[in-house]
């Protein structure tokens, strides 16, 4: 029998080892970031074209390669990062696995250019997977500047499962916000389709954060700092009536890298127990300092997981550092047994007696006294108590006015409400509707029994309503008393101005769209006003995830969107009209079957089904 095991060739293994490192244009953003702060670079600039598929490109003032080290970056393992497998745990730099440049290459056309600092020209190389197409001397500024052009030529099924530009831009957007955010001190400039999107100065830890997400986020922020032998912990918490019901701005950095961790995530919504709203979730931006050789940060290819040796510490000291914020800041009641001094008595007043204030009244002061500037006589009573009959004194002779006065005199009567129905007990009668713990109406039918999820039916019933406006372009929308001032970063500003047109045909009607600022004066009927800024956020979300998939147009993801954000909720009681308003219509509906995410609305149960539930 021969042998049937043998070695691949290297444009293979590269290949292999790129499905690892390389998912998406963000993977390699995220790898070439790394790469020039390694380089200690000051000014790092960002180029991209249609979301890294076409174009990406980071230059550097760092200190830039040899013609050698440019050469050999380009090989697999190689790495100027560690020595020995020791090394492995005394990391303080980026990249150290040595796969990121040779994976690129193996799957794209790249382009290095390189100079170091004392030498008069640099060099240029040109790859097209894995194969060396050029290697010249070149003048260039000192630092590196890498350029990965069409991604994924060689591999076109890759190429296919890539998203669309708008969601692939969000994941280059985040990989940019979490490498930028962990170095403050390092400048950052983001030039998208030749525009600059984000221009980010060297500045301390809070100013980075407002940079990126908006002026309007230093209100938000409260300060966390916390140092002891094990752990040190410096950042920013949100204050919870910021809270968003997406999970966008959540980072954790240990060491300056940005790891994901739903173990300390926890720690972080338990400090905020009974702070949040159902379904909202809290904003961080925390930097943990430990000891390198206390985490393992090479159990993941994106190095976007770490492992903790004592992660219930961990746990402990970030819980009570926020937690302690919180109260600090008094954002969350505290219990403060501390006597302020300053509030006791004075000594000397201690044993004195204290005086009842005085009140003193005018009882010569009488406001009905005679008008002899106008030339008109009051008649004044003073009744007391033992002559109370004198008020009606003079009032003998005119009675027979009296009497005509009040018979003239017409009464506003209360407001009279007319029932909906002529006979109360025909509409007890006619009503076969029921609602069973706040979420789900039954309903009898000829063949039994109709049991319908309120919430999921009223996201059909409002889904079909919006697609319908936002088609025949007829939404008819009520206006705001005063125009509604909503906050966004750029990128969702972005995303609003591309749904902008959308948005008018249900009924939005916007004032002004600047950098981050949005003006509504009006809504759609039946939308309430403190529900504008949290469908907003709801659509920002659903678009950037792509939901559902890119087959479907935005007119649709738009209603969608809105549907679920102004449905009924479960828990929430519905009356009786209410309920049979809600059935009537659901089954007005073109697919009353499923909700706009295909699931069922309603199921059935015939009598035979109830009668089995019986023998």
């Amino acid at each position: 029998m021969t042998d049937i095991i043998q070695l691949l060739p290297d444009h293979v293994a590269n290949q292999i080892a790129a499905g690892e490192v390389v998912q998406r244009p963000a993977s390699v953003v995220k790898e070439l970031l790394e790469n020039a702060i390694d380089a200690n670079a000051t000014l790092i600039k960002l180029i991209i074209k249609d979301a890294g598929k076409t174009l990406v490109q980071v230059i550097d003032n760092g200190k830039g390669m040899s013609t050698t080290d440019a050469r050999m970056s380009f090989e697999r393992h190689a790495t100027s990062k560690i020595r020995t497998a020791e090394d492995l745990f005394q990391l303080h730099t980026k990249g150290f696995r040595g796969e990121a440049l040779a994976s690129i290459a193996a799957i794209a056309h790249v382009e290095l250019k390189t100079k170091q600092e004392h030498d008069d020209v640099g060099t240029a190389i040109e790859m097209e997977g894995s194969k060396i197409v050029s290697q010249e001397v070149v003048a260039t500024p000192k630092g590196t500047s890498v350029s990965v052009k069409n991604l994924f030529f060689n591999i076109p099924a890759r190429r296919n499962f890539l998203k669309s530009v708008t969601v692939e831009l969000r994941h280059v957007i985040d990989e940019f916000h979490r490498v930028a955010l962990a170095h403050p001190q390092i400048s950052f400039v983001f030039y998208n389709n030749g525009s600059e999107t984000f221009n980010l100065p060297i500045s301390n830890f809070r100013q980075r954060i407002v940079n990126i997400f908006g002026n309007k986020t230093n209100e938000k922020l409260v300060p966390v700092e916390e140092e002891t032998e094990v752990l040190k912990i410096v950042g920013f918490v949100g204050k919870p009536e910021f809270a968003k019901k997406t999970r966008g701005e959540q980072y954790f950095f240990v060491n300056n890298r940005f790891i994901k961790s739903a173990y300390l995530n926890h720690a972080i919504v338990s400090a905020f127990d009974g702070l949040l709203k159902n379904g909202t979730h809290p904003s961080y931006f925390l930097n943990l300092y430990v000891n390198p050789q206390t985490i393992d940060i090479n159990i993941h290819p994106t190095k976007t997981e770490v492992k903790f040796d004592d992660e219930h510490t961990l746990y402990a000291l970030v819980r009570s550092a926020v937690k302690h914020s919180l109260g600090q800041f008094n954002i969350a009641p505290v219990l403060d047994f501390e006597r302020d001094p300053n509030l006791d008595t004075p000594y000397g007043y201690k044993n004195t007696t204290t005086n009842a204030p005085k009140i003193e009244v005018d009882r010569s002061f009488n406001p009905f006294k005679n008008d002899t500037k106008s030339g008109k006589q009051t008649t004044v009573f003073r009744p007391t108590p033992n002559n109370w009959d004198s008020i009606y004194v003079g009032l003998e002779s005119k009675g027979n006015d009296t009497k005509k006065d009040i018979r003239e005199l017409h009464f506003e009567s209360e407001e009279q409400t007319v029932s909906l129905f002529e006979n109360e007990n025909e509409a007890v009668q006619t009503n076969t509707t029921y609602q069973i713990h706040n979420k789900y109406i039954v309903s009898t039918i000829k063949s039994g029994m109709l049991v319908i999820d309120q919430h999921r039916a009223h996201q059909r019933i409002l889904y079909e309503d919006f697609l319908k406006n936002m088609t025949i372009k007829e939404a008819t929308s009520q206006q705001l008393l005063f125009p509604l001032q909503l906050h966004f970063s750029k990128q969702d500003i972005e995303i609003i101005n591309q749904l902008k047109d959308d948005l008018e045909h249900t009924g939005f009607v916007f004032s002004n769209v600047k950098e981050e600022t949005v003006a509504i004066t009006g809504v759609p009927v039946g939308v309430p006003e403190s529900e504008v800024s949290i469908i907003l956020e709801q659509l920002i979300s659903d678009v950037e995830n792509e939901v559902p998939d890119s087959n479907f147009s935005a007119t649709d993801l738009l209603a969608k969107s809105m549907a679920k954000s102004l449905a009924i909720k479960t828990g929430q009681s519905l009356q009786k009209d209410e309920q049979e308003h809600l059935v009537n219509k659901l089954f007005a509906c073109k697919e009353p079957n499923v909700s706009p995410t295909n699931r069922n609305t309603f199921i059935t149960m015939s009598v035979d089904e109830l009668d089995k539930k019986f023998i």
